[in-house]
């Protein structure tokens, strides 16, 4: 079956949240080297390692639970999205076909993670509503009927479209939306989940490795294969595919989230998502994003600054303050928030990519050999949407590499088996 209709990730026929592999490794195993300890390298590595793969986690950090900066798969707001309506500036429609597809998945097995039990606690994922507001009719906006349209057919739990979800959620109706939306969506508290996506790896037998690595990795790729004894590696390295896949087009987008103690003293607690998406609205600085990060904490975001590399936002950076009027303005409860002591501020540094996500194998030859590297990068803000979805691709990247075939560029849409070309669009 060509991987483009091929199905993906399915719970507990592809994958179990059990802490043994569905499918035992033998010592004969191919052993693969992932690069990456965010959620895309470590759900890329569950699902290698239920398909029976020996395999070996490498990152430079891991997650971190203090008062100090966190990894960027920890910053994300982690609220489940379908999709933008359109193309945009980075998305061609090759790729948005592909989101699409990558994020039902993601869809699906968050659902069901959400509802095994003695699982479900610990993984940080719960279904809650999520609601999706507009500032004009749905059916005004050709693109935005679209997207809705879509969202009703794919298989999500609990639409519903109702002017009246605007006076249940408190929104003030001055604010200026007309129209929304809810469905059920996986909304995941990042720091328990990558808690549980990291034990669960380790648990399913792969090995953890801290290290640094520096340079393009298709440059070095022998002598990391040699080190580790793998037959392949993966490249989920987010930001710093930057260099280790000699991709210039991959950059920061700085985002930000003022973290609000959500217990229901201050204002009545906030228990669905709140969210005005980017692409209902003309600029990505106009949006609004209230999204309960679990039981205590609510998360008051977002903005969206494109190559900005470095992480020293305040509280009182401007920016930072327009996003929380913006929020109080539209839910008012929250001028009477109190910040989160021990975490006010979260921020983080996005890794988005000009041809959007790269999931395919790397297109340059060892003299016409091809390289046994398999990329999954440049998810954006949307490593958590995407996560199994992509690694659904790579498991079938993988199995191609091993086998020897030439790289496949959807970009191009063929085989290439020779030279070195520019990479494509996964």
């Amino acid at each position: 079956m060509d991987r483009e209709q091929r199905p993906g990730l399915v719970m507990w026929r592809d994958i179990s949240p059990l802490p043994i592999p569905l499918n035992a490794p033998s010592p004969s195993s191919s052993h693969v080297l992932v690069i990456g300890g965010g959620v895309t390298g470590l759900v890329t590595a569950w699902a290698l390692l239920d398909r029976g793969y020996r395999v070996t986690v490498l990152a430079r950090e891991w997650a971190s639970y203090g008062t100090s900066q966190r990894l960027t798969s920890q910053i994300a707001g982690a609220l489940w999205e379908y999709p933008p309506a359109v193309c945009g500036q980075h998305t061609d429609a090759i790729s948005l076909e592909h989101s699409k597809r990558w994020s039902m998945i993601a869809y699906h097995v968050w659902d069901a993670i959400s509802s095994t039990p003695g699982v479900a606690a610990r993984s940080g994922v719960k279904m809650k509503p999520s609601c999706f507001f507009f500032p004009c009719a749905v059916e005004d906006d050709a693109a935005q009927a679209k997207k809705m349209r879509e969202i009703m057919a794919c298989g999500v739990r609990g639409f519903r479209r109702d002017v009246s979800i605007i006076t249940e959620q408190g929104v003030d109706p001055t604010f200026g939306v007309v129209d929304a939306y809810e469905l059920l969506s996986p909304i995941i508290d990042t720091d328990v989940a990558m808690t549980f996506l990291k034990d669960l790896v380790r648990a399913k037998g792969a090995t953890f490795v801290t290290r640094t690595i520096r340079g393009d990795l298709f440059m070095h790729e022998h002598v990391l294969r040699q080190e580790y004894s793998a037959d392949v590696v993966v490249n989920a390295s987010g930001l710093a595919a930057t260099e280790l896949a000699g991709d210039a087009s991959c950059y920061p987008i700085r985002g930000g989230l003022i973290r609000v103690v959500n217990d229901g003293r201050d204002f009545p607690m906030v228990s669905s998502a709140l969210t005005i998406t980017a692409d209902a609205v003309h600029s990505a600085s106009e949006i609004v994003f209230i999204v309960p990060r679990n039981d205590n904490v609510l998360l008051i975001g977002g903005i969206a600054e494109l190559h900005e590399h470095e992480l020293d936002l305040a509280l009182d950076a401007l920016i930072i303050e327009r996003m929380r009027a913006r929020c109080e303005a539209f839910l008012p409860g929250l001028k009477n928030a109190r910040l989160d002591a021990e975490y006010p501020l979260a921020q983080g540094l996005r890794p988005f990519r000009q041809r959007n996500v790269r999931v395919e194998r790397e297109l340059r030859t060892h003299g016409g050999t091809p390289s046994s590297i398999v990329h999954s990068y440049g998810h954006g803000g949307a490593g958590w949407s995407l996560s199994f979805g992509c690694a659904s691709d790579v498991v079938v990247l993988v199995a191609e590499a091993l086998q020897g075939l030439p790289a496949y560029s959807i970009r191009f849409g063929i085989r290439r088996g020779r030279g070195h070309l520019r990479p494509g669009n996964g």
